[in-house]
């Protein structure tokens, strides 16, 4: 696949990544789980087909321990036993805000699952999450970011 634009080399798109990056440091502080985080970005990345993070993201589960059986069963997470409730509930909650363009809602159901699993400060890292990984999988996506080549740690 070629890219369409190299969203790293223009001034102003690696200035905003700049800044989507700074702003991921609140959620890295939030008291969200690390390993919550990362299912939540992997699974928006695979629902929105965004190559780019997808690779990324597994990368960099991998790197911090995340096995490779629960990393290969985040597309079927509700036919999986490896994954904690807590974890459960984010997941859907990825799925159904990912999905809110479709015309679809977060339903009463997950977010009471959510509730059960995380404080304020953690559903509100959630959110932040979801909302991020979804502005990053839509520009990679439009610019055709290759995907394959990254290796853990080369943004951060």
């Amino acid at each position: 696949m070629e890219p369409r634009f190299n969203l790293y080399a223009n001034t102003i798109a690696a200035s905003f990544a700049k800044r989507l990056n700074m702003a991921s440091k609140v959620i890295n502080d939030s008291g969200l789980p690390a390993a919550t985080y990362e299912l939540v970005k992997i699974r928006a990345s695979q629902i929105n087909g965004c190559g780019y993070c997808t690779d990324m993201h597994t990368k960099d589960a991998t790197h911090a321990g995340e096995t490779s059986v629960r990393l290969n069963l985040v597309a079927a997470w509700h036919e999986s036993t490896v994954f904690t409730e807590a974890e459960r509930a984010a997941l859907a909650l990825t799925e159904e805000a990912t999905r809110i363009g479709d015309g679809r809602a977060v339903s009463d159901a997950v977010w009471q699952e959510v509730r059960k699993h995380y404080d304020d400060d953690q559903i509100a890292a959630l959110i932040a999450a979801i909302a991020m990984i979804n502005a990053w999988n839509r520009m990679n996506v439009i610019a055709r970011t290759p995907a394959g080549d990254y290796v853990p740690g080369q943004w951060g």
